[in-house]
């Protein structure tokens, strides 16, 4: 049976200039009326652990989240799943520095902004920020990475930075621990810890 998954393949293949297709059919097999554009995995990561937690499957109700493989990639799937594509509801999240991206790329596919939410420098940051230092510590040493994190405050480098930046730069020194920690992060979140990018990001699908 096709899947929101299978969907997301076609659209990554689409993207890279396959053909479109395959893509259209599932969307309409599967009733697809939104795609949230994502710069990458820990950001999906972060959508689907969030949506978890409230009792809500996005693929049942027709929400496709979508990570493009960097910002400067919406231009392109905004183009595929937006009013020149399939014409899909747009919604997203990019970080600050990113957000210029987004902006291009949705005025370009004539689709409306209004549902982009953008974190204060990224999504790691808003949700160590929401949690607290003290508490990403003890999450960071629950899953067996104290001593990476230990040898890593001792780098000359990180001498005298504040502690969430530390926590920040750890997160992104090791292939997948990003993905890893976005799910961790948002599974942590007490109910009104949720950092305002993310939980109206949720609200308006």
């Amino acid at each position: 049976m096709a899947d929101m998954r299978a969907f997301r393949d076609e659209v990554s293949g689409w993207a890279a200039g396959g053909p479109g297709g395959p893509a259209s059919e599932l969307a309409v097999r599967l009733g697809v009326r939104t795609a949230v554009l994502l710069e990458g995995p820990s950001d999906f990561a972060a959508v689907e652990a969030l949506a978890a937690q409230r009792g809500r499957d996005l693929a049942a109700e027709g929400v496709c989240v979508m990570p493009m493989g960097g910002a400067m990639s919406v231009g392109r799937y905004a183009g595929l799943l937006g009013p020149p594509g399939l014409g899909l509801r747009l919604a997203g999240l990019c970080d600050e520095g990113e957000q210029r991206f987004y902006d291009r790329g949705l005025t370009r596919a004539r689709a409306s902004r209004r549902d982009i939410f953008v974190c204060v420098t990224d999504l790691e940051d808003e949700l160590i920020r929401a949690l607290g230092t003290a508490r990403v510590e003890e999450i960071v040493e629950a899953e067996g990475d104290l001593r990476p994190w230990q040898t890593f405050l001792h780098q000359p480098a990180q001498h005298g930075r504040p502690r969430h930046r530390q926590l920040r730069r750890f997160l992104g020194t090791k292939k997948g621990r990003k993905i890893r920690y976005g799910r961790l992060l948002v599974e942590a979140l007490g109910p009104e810890q949720t950092p305002a990018p993310l939980d109206e990001l949720l609200a308006s699908l």
